[in-house]
């Protein structure tokens, strides 16, 4: 500190470590002893009447250090008053190369030293105020003459004027800096209370002894406030978007701004967020529309958020002059400082709102659109009622950069949900609608998507009828999640049958599967759409014949089935695993095993008995147990509890449980006859077939069975080889299989009109529902399924005579073969 006259009357310790002097060799002596630039100008500019009203001078200096060193430092001059209009300076510096270890840094701390508005008082050893300059008058509302010869307490009362005396006595005592944050309403802004920075430094003699305490005192409201919106922000940065789910986007949104911003929140979005779905109409500035909004985030610093008329969750009402309306339409946000709810106002046009508006204090509000890539989603609305402190602009700006975060990861969260919907409802079209029971078994199914954060897989099952009254069970896992995944899924489901169409054996199929799958994979490596490439997937494959109650199955990488007899015994058949569909070059093998009737078959894919902290074999045993427990169990109820037992909550892959319980056909169901290479042999053999349907009550299909009957033996003994066999198998169709022991298949052809040979198979595809054939290891099947006639009506239900369908081409045969000539 200095005089008018330009001498040092007191100094400080942070002055000695700046320039090296000691009080002692610096007070008394002119201030450009140790600031020689200021030797010429000082007078000049002390006298300078402009300079004097501004209050100082600041700016940047060069100076040389007691040892000789060159410091440039950042200066700053403030005018003090004393009684009786007498004048000082305050000198303070800093020195620039030591604040600027970062050029950010050491350019702020500048600025603040040169450009902020610093407030500055020196007091006593009695703390009595000696020194002031005007800033201080600005900051608490104190005139200098009633500030001069008094203490703060006497000046300032109820202004943390105790605490800041006991920091002034610290410094004097010890002679050390110190610093202390408080709070104060100034004058100038009574509308909201201010942060205040207060640095105290003990002013000392030549001799060295205190002098008094020079406080300096900075506004840091606003680098305060800036601080807690960085705070908030790094916060939102950390707990906005922690899941890919928009309801819990929107509640984090609203958690993190509650209390640290409003005293309510809410997050309302439009209809068509939640659903993953794209806008489907533009907003208008009328509402004309009736834009529809859902609760998706509610939070409030009262239990139960009472300022809220919905539930989080619930359709809201939105009213065409409402605010909402009109910041949906323009895109820009809503600053109501006082929010006005006086009759007259938009609020009459919301009853539930004004209700709650009134009841609850709300003061304050700010709505703020909720927009991200060119698409508006919703509005988030912040409401304060307790802090008594209205919404300013530079809440507005925090608000909006909270949204604006928030809004990307709504976005996100909600095209994921659009592609993860349109993945489960592709994959749940792909997958079978419904499992009919057969004659060779009952199955029940339970089919899980993956969790939000993992996405649909590639999971599938079927059960597909086969000739002959046998059935085939399929479950298969494509690699991968998404819509990729499940379309891939959806395409070897549809391979699949095709190949079981063709009576393949279990491992001859799961061949040409892997030969499907890998032209899949080529083509996938070709295409230049960016898309994924699904590498492989697993199947398993088991094909049931309840005539012979037999068992064949192979699999191609994926977990054996579970068998659990009547009994309740569980076994795992040691069935080759085979590698993955899409390896190549790699045999599968099948295994044929007899299973008792009412034998339970449990196939499933890996997400049911595999997690993260739990191996397979250990699920695989769990799953055994469960399903022995109760093996009589209806197969619904089973599915239930093997779901409830496993661990399969929220699961990081597809769950896919199939299970079915074998049927036996009864002996009397079947009929088979050997036949001898003799063509004489058909007329017998139709004659056999009409008696056998006739036992069965099958009167009507005796003409068409006939006829089939004695193509396929007539085919069998002219192309075959021993032994022939003629079979019948009744049940929810008619089969009629002839085998023979060569291997080549009969093929449906158009013959012309003087071909005397070649319309055999052409009838037989004319009279069936369904005809093929199919090898076996001792050649080959022709077969051919017809559709059994309704039930009969009696006499007493209809007054007429009981009659069969088709009973007029029985009376006449030989016209029923002209024209099917």
């Amino acid at each position: 500190m200095i005089d008018g006259e330009g001498t040092v009357v007191g100094w400080t310790s942070t002055a000695q470590q700046l320039v090296g002097y000691a009080a002692g060799e610096v007070v008394g002596r002119p201030v450009w002893f140790v600031l020689p630039f200021l030797q010429n100008a000082f007078h000049a500019w002390a006298a300078c009447e402009q300079r004097r009203a501004r209050g100082g001078w600041s700016g940047t200096a060069t100076i040389r250090h007691r040892d000789g060193r060159t410091l440039h430092v950042s200066l700053r001059v403030s005018l003090l008053w004393g009684r009786d209009g007498a004048a000082h300076w305050l000198v303070s510096g800093t020195d620039i190369a030591a604040l600027s270890a970062g050029k950010t840094a050491g350019s702020v701390r500048e600025s603040l030293l040169t450009r902020t508005p610093i407030g500055i008082v020196v007091r006593d050893l009695e703390l009595r105020c000696a020194w002031v300059n005007d800033v201080s008058e600005h900051q608490d509302g104190v005139a200098r003459d009633k500030r001069l010869g008094r203490r703060l307490p006497d000046s300032l009362p109820g202004l943390e004027s105790e605490a800041l005396e006991a920091v002034m006595r610290q410094v004097l005592s010890s002679g050390m800096t110190a610093v202390h944050e408080y709070r104060a309403w100034p004058p100038a802004d009574q509308r909201r209370e201010h942060a205040f920075a207060a640095s105290f430094f003990c002013l000392r003699d030549a001799d060295g002894r205190p002098l008094g305490v020079c406080s300096m005192i900075v506004d840091v409201t606003g680098n305060q406030r800036a601080r807690e919106r960085l705070a908030i922000l790094s916060e939102a940065s950390t707990r906005i978007g922690s899941t890919l789910d928009v309801m819990q986007t929107s509640q984090e949104l609203a958690d993190l701004a509650v209390p640290l911003l409003a005293d309510y929140a809410a997050v309302d979005l439009a209809e068509f967020v939640p659903l993953g779905e794209e806008p489907v109409i533009r907003i208008s500035p009328t509402g004309k529309h009736g834009t529809a909004f859902r609760r998706a985030g509610l939070a409030s610093i009262h239990p139960g958020t009472p300022e809220s008329p919905w539930k989080r969750g619930e359709s809201i009402f939105v009213p065409p002059t409402s605010p909402w309306i009109s910041v949906l339409s323009s895109g820009a946000s809503h600053l109501q400082p006082t929010l006005d709810a006086s009759p007259g106002t938009w609020v009459d046009t919301d009853p539930a709102r004004a209700q709650s508006i009134r009841e609850n204090g709300m003061h304050s509000m700010m709505l703020v659109p909720i927009r991200a890539r060119h698409t508006t989603l919703g509005v988030a609305v912040f409401v304060r009622t307790e802090e008594p402190m209205p919404f300013q602009e530079d809440d507005l700006l925090l608000a909006e950069e909270l949204v604006t975060r928030a809004a990307l990861s709504l976005d996100n969260a909600r095209r994921y949900t659009r592609e993860h919907t349109a993945a489960l409802a592709l994959q749940r079209k792909l997958l079978p609608h419904g499992l009919k029971d057969s004659a060779a078994i009952e199955a029940a199914s339970r089919y899980l998507p993956a969790d939000v954060d993992n996405g649909v897989g590639g999971d599938w099952f079927d059960v597909i009828p086969l000739s002959g009254a046998r059935v085939a069970l399929v479950v298969g896992d494509v690699v991968g999640h998404g819509i990729n995944a499940a379309a891939t899924m959806g395409r070897l489901r549809t391979a699949v049958r095709t190949l079981a169409a063709m009576d393949l054996p279990p491992d001859e199929l799961l061949s040409h599967l892997d030969h499907t799958v890998g032209r899949q994979t080529d083509e996938d490596d070709n295409a230049d759409d960016g898309s994924p490439v699904i590498i492989g997937a697993t199947c398993l494959y088991i094909v049931y014949d309840p005539v012979t109650r037999r068992c064949t199955m192979a699999r191609a990488g994926h977990p054996p089935p579970a068998v659990v007899d009547p009994q309740g015994k569980v076994t795992f058949p040691d069935l080759p695993s085979g590698a993955p569909l899409g390896v190549g070059s790699v045999p599968f093998e099948a295994v044929g095993m007899e299973v008792p009737e009412g034998t339970l078959l449990a196939l499933y894919t890996d997400g049911l008995v595999e997690t993260r902290d739990r191996d397979i074999d250990i699920g695989i045993r769990q799953l055994g147990a469960t399903l022995a427990a109760q093996p009589r169990w209806p197969l619904d109820d089973l599915c239930s509890s093997v779901i409830e037992a496993l661990p399969t909550k929220s699961p990081t892959d597809d769950v896919t449980l199939l299970l079915a319980r074998t049927r036996a056909l009864d002996p009397c169901q079947t009929v088979c006859w050997d036949l001898p290479r003799d063509p004489a042999v058909v007329s017998t053999a139709r004659g056999w077939v009409a008696r056998q349907l006739t036992r069965w009550g099958l009167e009507s299909l005796i003409a068409d069975t006939e006829l089939i009957a004695g193509e396929l033996v007539t085919n069998a003994i002219r192309y075959g080889a021993d032994p022939v066999t003629l079979r019948l198998i009744k049940h929810r169709l008619l089969t009629c299989e002839v085998s023979a022991a060569n291997r080549s298949f009969p093929r449906l052809c158009h013959t012309r009109s003087t071909d005397e040979y070649g319309r055999g198979i052409l009838l037989v595809s004319q009279l069936s529902h369904s005809w093929g054939c199919r090898w076996t290891s001792g050649g080959k099947v022709v077969w051919s399924e017809q559709d059994l006639p309704p039930p009969v009506e009696s006499e007493s239900d209809t007054g007429n005579p009981p009659h069969h369908a088709g009973a007029a081409w029985l009376k006449d045969p030989e016209s029923r073969g002209e024209e099917l000539k």
